[in-house]
């Protein structure tokens, strides 16, 4: 049984998309697999939109486990940070409520891959990082960015924070949406292999295109979670 944590450079990076994406591809090679959304913000439907959408690039249809709230245990309406989400409805997230939701998948599902919401140092809570929760259960770290302008700063900031928490690196998801300048493109791109070497992870890189959800299509996360 695996977990694997999936974080991007920041929010709107394809977070989502690569983690439907993933678990279709694990699902087409006989992995049992599942993905699960810690917390979602601006959402107001009985299933989380992220859960939705990850159900449709898998190619089924959701579960008795995403209506129960199991694969995403904290649902706010207000779409911002999910500590102040939380707080604008009175609440607050318990991080032992999304290890026990993540216990209660594994007792079906052999692989879940988790979901964040924005960026690795996001607050759960004023004084608890989504960071602090990775680096306490120091599940593989699966990185999505982009060759959009600033993509560089932010993808090697995330990198060696992960690092400085021993946060195992799983590999990166370079998004392709949206399109960028193809020199600066090609460079971001040659430059993370790079970093993916120093990191201990060559060639770990995943490239997934602009997606039509009319026609999904299949990509090879076998760089990442092998063949």
């Amino acid at each position: 049984m695996s977990v694997y944590f999936i974080t991007g450079i920041d929010t709107d990076i394809g977070k989502t998309y690569a983690t439907g994406l993933a678990a279709r591809f694990l699902r087409q090679r006989g992995t049992n697999v599942i993905t699960q959304k810690m917390v979602q913000t601006g959402t107001i439907g009985a299933i989380a939109d992220d859960i939705v959408l990850h159900r449709r690039l898998m190619g089924i249809e959701p579960i008795p486990e995403d209506a129960s709230g199991m694969t995403c245990p904290y649902r706010f309406r207000f779409p911002a940070s999910p500590h102040l989400s939380a707080k604008l409805e009175n609440g607050l997230v318990d991080p032992k409520v999304i290890t026990a939701a993540t216990s209660r998948l594994l007792e079906t599902f052999n692989t879940v891959l988790l979901e964040g919401a924005g960026g690795l140092h996001v607050p759960l809570r004023r004084d608890y990082l989504i960071a602090d929760y990775v680096q306490e259960h120091r599940y593989p770290m699966i990185l999505v960015t982009s060759g959009r302008l600033g993509s560089i700063n932010h993808t090697l900031l995330t990198l060696e924070s992960a690092t400085n928490r021993n946060i195992p690196l799983a590999g990166i998801v370079f998004n392709h949406f949206p399109s960028s300048d193809e020199v600066i493109r090609n460079e971001t791109l040659d430059l993370f292999r790079h970093r993916l070497d120093r990191y201990g992870c060559p060639g770990a890189l995943v490239e997934i295109p602009e997606i039509d959800l009319e026609n999904v299509p299949d990509v090879d996360f076998s760089a990442i979670f092998g063949a």
